[in-house]
């Protein structure tokens, strides 16, 4: 006879459910790890040097996303990537990879070549013959920059003056090439300056333009900020441009019923200030003409809060005498 639910043993109940939830989780913080659901087909390769990439960055077949790095490490003289494939595409077993620039501030990401017949078998590591690393633009100029200043034109010019002479009684074609090296060599060394000078200032630019990415990525994250406060402020946007159309419809209605008694107005007012402007001269001398006399004035008569004022002859004099 079977023992109903509620009469059985609390206890074993609890612990495999407590066991069923940890092993629920343990699937769920570690999904991308198992062999039917997880995140894909695992790969790696070796680099002579990382070239700026990260975990993280985006693996990539023909420029289309295929997957993302998931380690960069150490390998002895080497780096060793390691990157998930999580879509359904093909590359054969001598397949290639490089590092390559994504943005001019220098993100970076993982391409894919495919080559050869078959599929790379997953957990394979493309090896350090088939890998290509990153150069930037700036080592590249600096490295140019170095190489070209450890040339001696001159010696370089006198050994193509040497082998020319040594071919010279070889078939014309030889010796037209070797006249043609001879020339090169001439203007090289005549233009060694301007050639050093040339390769300073690319090195200089490129090293402004290496200097400036954090600048560049600031102006474009601030830019970000503003178009989503903008975007925040959407609605205080659209009330203000709502009111301000309101207010010019109301000015404008305003204006049209009271045109009648405005225009009356607004042609005495353009008279009153045609009359001003045609005697602004002699408004401004008036204006100055009594400034001293106003001056004067208040000096002479000012008596503290009062003035103290005598004018003659207000009155009419008195007579003595009968006369």
């Amino acid at each position: 006879m079977a023992i109903p639910f509620r009469e059985r043993n609390p206890v074993p109940i609890g612990a495999a459910g407590l066991a069923v939830i940890a092993l629920l989780l343990a699937l769920a913080f570690n999904i991308d790890k198992l062999p039917l659901i997880g995140g894909g087909d695992h790969f790696s390769a070796a680099f002579s040097e990382a070239g700026g990439l990260k975990k993280g960055d985006d693996v990539r077949i023909a420029g289309v996303k295929v997957g993302k790095v998931d380690s960069v490490d150490l390998a002895g003289a080497h780096v060793r990537v390691d990157f998930t494939v999580t879509e359904p595409v093909r590359f054969g077993q001598d397949s290639g990879a490089s590092v390559r620039m994504k943005t001019l501030l220098g993100q970076k990401y993982l391409s894919v070549e495919p080559a050869g017949s078959g599929q790379l078998k997953e957990h394979s590591e493309i090896p350090l013959q088939r890998t290509v690393s990153s150069y930037d633009i700036v080592d590249a100029f600096t490295d140019l920059t170095t190489t070209e200043e450890d040339i001696d034109t001159d010696q370089l010019a006198k050994s193509l003056r040497t082998l020319s002479d040594t071919f010279k009684d070889s078939p014309p074609q030889v010796r037209d090439a070797l006249n043609g090296l001879t020339r090169l060599s001439r203007t090289v060394a005549s233009r060694d300056g301007e050639l050093k000078r040339l390769l300073a200032s690319a090195n200089s630019v490129s090293g402004t333009v290496a200097e400036r990415n954090k600048a560049v990525e600031s102006i474009i994250k601030d830019a970000d900020l503003l178009m989503v406060e903008l975007n925040a402020r959407r609605d205080a946007i659209h009330t203000l441009f709502t009111n301000t159309s309101a207010m010019a419809e109301q000015i404008t209605g305003l204006v049209r019923e009271n045109r009648a008694q405005l225009k009356p107005a607004l042609d005495q007012l353009t008279q009153v200030l045609a009359v001003l402007q045609k005697h602004e001269q002699d408004l401004d001398q008036t204006i100055r003409a009594m400034a001293p006399f106003t001056r004067m004035f208040a000096n002479v008569l000012g008596n503290g809060r009062w003035f103290d004022t005598y004018i003659q002859n207000l009155t009419t004099p008195v007579t003595v005498g009968g006369h």
